[in-house]
């Protein structure tokens, strides 16, 4: 099983943690490189003595890890303080440096079960007069290529489409999205940057932007075993982009503010580790999550899988269960010692169901039931036999009392 202490715990006290879509544990190879640039290494990289350059050295090598696992130039590497930052400097740093043309602020095109991170800034930019268009997905979460490509207008500057849902893994066809955007744009005379959230993706899927066709890809630290504040925005060469944080001019005028190289050396050497071991992860991956899956279904027979079966990673598994709510599962799970996700958001005064679900045609008081799943590379069968023996006794236990 999956070990990691509860904090004030005895030493029996241990929880099976699978939220591994929430956030990782950083690997011990990743904390032994972080190390020395908290203490003998701690220069700013962007002096010029000595003590500055061997901070700037783990600066410019993680620029070239991050780079070797995207097919990409170090230079089209900006690191940031994490996905949403790169979410947001993707967005809005292509919306400022936009033009006002002669069809207004211009037009965004994403979907809508993104990321908040991506909804909350393009919603921004509509106050600020844009126009943006939100395609749906079918009952599996896919975005179809073609309605993106249909959305395409002349004003059209931007398309932002998720590489992996967060809540329901399913797995969008972003070089399919790419090209199909690239032949709209180029039909309706205008010229469109593309963007693709692949916050999820990273360690489960190739990031070959060439590949995938996008301009501009964001990543983060703490999702593939690395620390957390850090992150990665890719752009590639020609696309203009202003920063968000602006003033001191670092990462090529692109993101201002000391370079934090501790946890940048920390995201390039997560990345490497976590890109050698894909190959060889995802038949373990796929038999637990099938496994899960088939186990849940059997045991709990009113129970909803949520996603696609085949066009899925496999680490994210969502569920939902009639007649319950999201919050109190994860809470009778925790008492199991079972750490999960809902996809639900609790609020002190209200519980609301997962605009993604809701997106997928799933009911409200169905949506407000779910649960997501998330194994990462210490899960074990014993982690999953343990939810299987978990999970149906928590529904049956809540199922028993009414709900409000």
């Amino acid at each position: 099983m999956t070990k990691i202490s509860k904090l004030m715990s005895s030493e029996d006290d241990r929880i099976n943690y699978l939220d591994h879509a929430a956030t990782t544990p950083v690997r011990a190879e990743v904390l032994e490189k972080m190390l020395p640039y908290f203490t003998e290494k701690f220069g700013n990289p962007s002096s010029l003595y000595a003590l500055a350059g061997e901070a700037r050295y783990g600066l410019d090598e993680a620029r070239e890890q991050v780079a070797s696992v995207l097919s990409a130039h170090p230079g089209e590497i900006v690191f940031t303080g994490g996905g949403s930052e790169s979410n947001n400097t993707a967005i809005k740093g292509v919306a400022n440096a936009r033009p006002q043309g002669s069809f207004g602020r211009g037009h965004i095109v994403t979907t809508a079960i993104e990321h908040h991170a991506v909804i909350h800034p393009v919603e921004q930019l509509e106050k600020l007069g844009y126009a943006a268009t939100y395609v749906g997905v079918d009952e599996h979460g896919l975005v179809d290529p073609e309605e993106v490509a249909a959305a395409i207008t002349g004003d059209t500057f931007l398309v932002s489409v998720m590489m992996v849902n967060n809540e329901v893994g399913t797995v969008q066809n972003i070089s399919k999205i790419s090209e199909r955007v690239r032949d709209a744009a180029a039909s309706a005379g205008g010229d469109v940057v593309i963007h693709t959230d692949a916050v999820q993706a990273a360690g489960k899927l190739s990031l070959d932007v060439n590949d995938l066709g996008v301009d501009l890809m964001s990543l983060s630290g703490h999702k593939i075993y690395g620390p957390k504040g850090v992150g990665v925005l890719f752009v590639r060469r020609g696309v203009e982009l202003d920063p968000l944080i602006a003033g001191g001019g670092q990462e090529r005028q692109r993101r201002s503010g000391t370079e934090n190289v501790p946890s940048i050396v920390g995201m390039g050497e997560a990345m490497m580790l976590i890109e050698a071991e894909r190959p060889t992860s995802r038949l373990r991956m796929q038999t637990l999550s099938n496994m899960l899956i088939e186990g849940i279904s059997e045991r709990i027979p009113d129970s909803k899988f949520n996603g696609h079966y085949i066009k899925r990673v496999p680490e994210i598994v969502n569920f939902s269960f009639s007649g319950v709510e999201g919050e109190p599962v994860l809470l009778g799970l925790d008492f199991k010692g079972v750490a999960a996700s809902s996809g639900s958001a609790c609020s002190s005064a209200s519980l609301e169901p997962s605009h993604v679900l809701l997106a997928m045609g799933v009911s409200p008081d169905v949506a407000v039931g779910s649960v997501r799943i998330s194994m990462g590379r210490e899960t074990t069968v014993d982690d999953i036999d343990d939810v299987l023996m978990a999970l149906p006794q928590v529904i049956k236990h809540l199922g028993s009392f009414p709900t409000f």
